[in-house]
């Protein structure tokens, strides 16, 4: 009796700046990003980015984005839905490690988000990751330490001290909502 073997494709940066519509790509498979984002999830994002700019205003060195792509490795580009970055992105796409990611989960993406780009963003040395849970309107903070990120605050009304490198962001994440 003989085994089959899976013949799966694996694409690179080089396809998917090829694709339309918006897709991340993850160890080589590609992922839908779509249907859009609904309306609630758009409003917590910029929300979130206000909070953000307001609180980074006076910092020279770090500015919030929405979605851009993160290009981890060459068949690993992903768009978090809200990132701190401190320094200049220099190419069409961000190819050193944020100092923060934010997810906003949707029923489509929750366990991606949890799970896969949860250990994707510990390995890359991301200081802080936000998982947001509209349904639940609960914010959940991580923060890396000694290479694994541990849960420094969980809640709907919470703030949470930011420090990123020569820049401080004391997020009220009740203004989020």
């Amino acid at each position: 009796m003989s085994s089959s073997v899976k013949i799966l494709p694996h694409y690179t940066y080089a396809d998917y700046v090829q694709w339309e519509g918006q897709w991340e790509l993850i160890d080589g498979i590609p992922y839908a990003m779509s249907p859009s984002p609904v309306p609630k999830h758009q409003r917590l994002a910029n929300n979130l980015g206000a909070e953000l700019r307001l609180q980074l205003k006076k910092c020279d060195k770090c500015s919030g984005y929405q979605p851009v792509d993160y290009h981890v490795a060459d068949d690993t580009i992903l768009q978090p839905d809200m990132l701190v970055v401190c320094g200049t992105i220099t190419k069409n796409y961000l190819d050193f490690p944020p100092a923060l990611v934010a997810e906003i989960l949707s029923p489509s993406t929750a366990l991606k988000d949890r799970h896969t780009k949860y250990g994707i963003y510990e390995s890359q040395g991301i200081p802080y990751f936000i998982i947001i849970a509209p349904d639940t309107e609960e914010v959940e903070v991580y923060t890396l330490q000694n290479g694994a990120y541990t849960l420094s605050a969980k809640g709907k009304d919470i703030k949470h001290d930011f420090d990123f490198e020569d820049c401080k962001a004391l997020i009220d994440f009740k203004e989020i909502w």
